[in-house]
């Protein structure tokens, strides 16, 4: 087992440090470690070949093996990220308010670093280098606990950029990957609160319930996608078809694909055959109520657990609805808090579906796949933020930033 302690007090120390660099050499060192990662691509794609065999050995489904895969384009995707986030404007020491007082006092309000950021995330070794991005560009330090199945993809990309750090002469222990990947090491970075001031978990159901249940370090809940679309009574059916298709289907695995439909009984009869048909292309199951089941026998009867569950998987669940009020409270009550989506050609139902619908992300005639820090134009993203205190929907470079007040007085005293 690691020794948490010292690493956790050589972070924190580091994190002090990196509040006295500019923007400026920030960026040259995003820019230079960019670089770094396409030239040494080769190493990292050897490594993710061994954790893909690996995984494949121990029976990982499709979906999860292409989230964890990575490619020469994935690789240039992710550096073209970095870069990104270096031609970003940098919000560490933005002035957010001021006010001078009657007594002279001048009081200003400005974003600072959080400080030390954990991270517990699954598969996806890219997490490695947008959390590194972007906490590094927000000067914080992090603390990465990345899954097994990843593991020397990640050690990889991690050393690359420690080492690029080292040539340009900044502290490398601004970024520490956790090797050990034990439930034990994970639990005792749950209790690292002296050291670490927050910590993300990023990935399934089941991660985030135990990082919730067991840590004393503040938590910002990110990661698990039930997403719904609801094609409502006044939707363009054909445009309902590609959304679906697309949220569906565009990758599967990810936590912004759609997982559940909700359909208006006006429209259930002449859209679910059209919908079967186009999803049986892609060998997508439906598992429907019994209303949807009558209509066409290629639906599966759902059970009540269809209803809430992020299959991540060729399968989608499908409720049929009598109006507009029965869709948001389906939908409020299975959802989980992540991106949905009405389609409608109705200004008034939009409006009401986006006003009392409960997520982060909320769409009207679009697909769910579009919430991403990249797509929102942040560069990258720390994660899809499901809770509601201090960030919520994808945390780019302001969401990794707390506030300071500064005072600045000439003698005043109370």
């Amino acid at each position: 087992m690691e020794n948490l302690e010292g690493i956790g007090k050589k972070v924190k120390e580091t994190a002090r440090k990196l509040n006295n660099m500019s923007s400026k050499e920030k960026n040259v060192v995003l820019r230079k470690v960019a670089q770094e990662i396409c030239n040494y691509q080769k190493e990292i794609l050897e490594a993710n070949e061994r954790d893909i065999e690996e995984a494949i050995k121990k029976g990982m489904k499709d979906s999860l093996v292409d989230r964890l895969k990575l490619n020469e384009t994935r690789i240039l995707d992710m550096a073209k990220g970095i870069e990104k986030i270096a031609d970003l404007s940098d919000p560490v020491g933005e002035t957010i308010e001021g006010k001078t007082l009657e007594n002279g006092l001048e009081i200003l309000k400005r974003r600072v670093p959080l400080g030390v950021i954990a991270i517990i995330y699954e598969s996806r070794p890219n997490v490695t280098l947008d959390a590194f991005g972007l906490c590094f560009k927000t000067g914080n330090a992090v603390i990465l606990r990345g899954g097994s199945d990843a593991i020397h993809t990640n050690i990889a990309i991690t050393t690359i950029i420690k080492q690029t750090l080292t040539n340009l002469e900044i502290n490398s222990n601004c970024i520490y990957l956790l090797e050990d990947t034990s439930r034990e090491t994970t639990l005792q970075l749950m209790k690292l609160n002296q050291y670490v001031d927050v910590l993300i978990p990023r990935g399934g159901a089941g991660l985030i319930k135990t990082v919730v249940e067991n840590s004393t370090i503040p938590v910002i809940e990110t990661g698990t996608g039930n997403c719904h679309i609801y094609v409502d009574e006044y939707a363009d059916l054909e445009m309902a078809l590609s959304i679906i298709e697309n949220a569906k289907t565009q990758r599967i695995g990810v936590c912004n694909a759609c997982e559940s439909l909700v359909i208006h009984k006006a429209i259930a009869k002449q859209f679910i055959p059209m919908l079967v048909e186009t999803l049986a292309k892609k060998q997508v199951e439906i598992r429907g109520d019994k209303e949807a089941c009558e209509i066409s026998n290629n639906i599966q009867l759902a059970t009540q657990e269809d209803w809430g569950t992020e299959y991540l998987d060729l399968i989608l669940s499908l409720k049929i609805v009598n109006d507009l009020e029965e869709a948001i409270q389906h939908i409020n009550q299975y959802s989980t808090k992540h991106s949905e989506s009405i389609i409608t050609k109705n200004y008034e139902n939009a409006r009401r579906f986006l006003n009392e619908i409960d997520s982060s992300c909320v769409y009207v005639n679009s697909s769910t796949r579009f919430t991403d820090g990249g797509e929102f134009g942040l560069g990258a993203e720390i994660g899809i933020s499901t809770q509601k205190l201090h960030a919520r929907g994808p945390m780019g470079l302001k969401e990794l930033t707390t506030t300071k007040y500064v005072i600045y007085g000439n003698g005043q005293i109370r």
